[in-house]
């Protein structure tokens, strides 16, 4: 039997029951589309591979603690992990500030490139505040369509499999959801632009 034909959910049983083979056929099976998609996220292949080892160890270990929910949505549930670690690593690294100034370096040169942003930064901040509070009043099958695909990044084909609805279902409600929003913003006259 080829690994892409054995249930997840199989292959989960059988790992947590002790055989070991089934989590490297369970990774075997999903790596290529968890590095292309942390690949595509932090377009380097090194820390694609750091990111794509750390998540499976998060993988392993919340399946070893008992804590994972079987639901039939192993592959979401990595990405997901998959895609807050590559978040994670860009927040460390914007927190790490750089420099090639070599002894001559100054503090108050990274200070001042800084705040010329900062203005933009609570715009920006802003608006998506706004957007956030808008979502909530959108009906609960656009809301989640919209969350999964602007959070999470998934395909429509993924959303459509998620929610048991066709991908023209899922389309629809995205445009919905969509169209929605604007006419919230117009209605309550948000400005939506830095």
């Amino acid at each position: 039997m080829k690994i892409t034909k054995i249930d997840d959910s199989v292959l989960i049983r059988s790992y947590l029951e002790g055989d070991e083979k089934s989590l490297e056929k369970l990774i075997l099976k999903h790596k290529d589309r968890v590095f292309g998609y942390v690949y595509l996220i932090v377009k380097d292949r090194d820390i694609a591979n750091d990111i794509f080892q750390d998540t499976f160890m998060k993988v392993v270990n919340t399946m070893k603690k008992g804590k994972y929910n079987e639901e039939g949505k192993f592959i979401q549930w990595v990405l997901r992990i998959a895609h807050n670690l590559a978040i994670d690593h860009f927040r460390f690294k914007k927190r790490m500030p750089t420099t090639s100034g070599g002894d001559d370096y100054d503090i108050f040169d990274l200070i001042g490139l800084e705040d010329d942003n900062m203005e933009e930064k609570l715009i920006s901040d802003q608006i998506k505040s706004d957007v956030v509070k808008l979502m909530e009043h959108l009906p609960k099958d656009q809301l989640e369509v919209l969350k999964m695909r602007l959070f999470f990044e998934m395909s429509f084909k993924d959303i459509a499999e998620e929610t048991n609805v066709s991908i023209n279902t899922a389309l629809g409600r995205m445009r919905y959801a969509l169209m929605n929003l604007r006419k919230l913003v117009k209605e309550r006259n948000i400005e939506l632009s830095c």
